[in-house]
């Protein structure tokens, strides 16, 4: 009785684990390229960014002050959108996963930079500001499972 039951489920298991296997990194591809395209659209639109301050601010910090607040901004939006795009598009994939990372570290250097702003006992409670940052950790780790991908996709191509 127990068997026929156990073997169902392994059938619908394989059947599963095949369709994540099979679509997975793409479905993870083509999400993180929602997410970098919206978040980037939005810097595009003062005011509409919860992190343009923050952001901004880390910009101008990095640049010695060369690249000031109104120009950083529409940099930065063209960033992310470019990244967005070519996860979604799946084009020029190495220079946007570099792209990725190099934005990633930026992203990242608030929690250093300006630790009253991203925690409220440091470095053990993040603000909202600092939550948003942390979460980039999966951004990064997911930008590394499709880099791993990249050398397979050439060579069938």
């Amino acid at each position: 009785m127990l068997k026929p039951v156990a073997q169902k489920y392994n059938n619908i298991d394989k059947a599963i684990t095949h369709w994540m296997s099979e679509y997975g990194i793409r479905i993870l591809r083509i999400s993180l390229g929602i997410v970098f395209l919206w978040f980037g659209f939005l810097k595009f639109f003062p005011g509409s960014s919860p992190a343009e301050k923050l952001a901004t601010n880390t910009i101008t910090i990095l640049t010695f002050g060369l690249v000031k607040p109104s120009v950083s901004i529409y940099l930065l939006a063209t960033m992310e959108t470019l990244i967005g795009l070519g996860l979604i598009f799946r084009i020029f994939l190495r220079a946007t996963l570099f792209i990725l990372f190099f934005q990633m570290l930026g992203t990242i250097t608030p929690l250093f930079l300006f630790p009253g702003d991203t925690f409220t006992i440091i470095p053990f409670a993040p603000t909202l500001e600092g939550q948003y940052i942390i979460k980039n950790i999966v951004l990064l780790s997911a930008g590394i499972v499709i880099g791993s991908t990249v050398r397979r996709q050439s060579e069938k191509e």
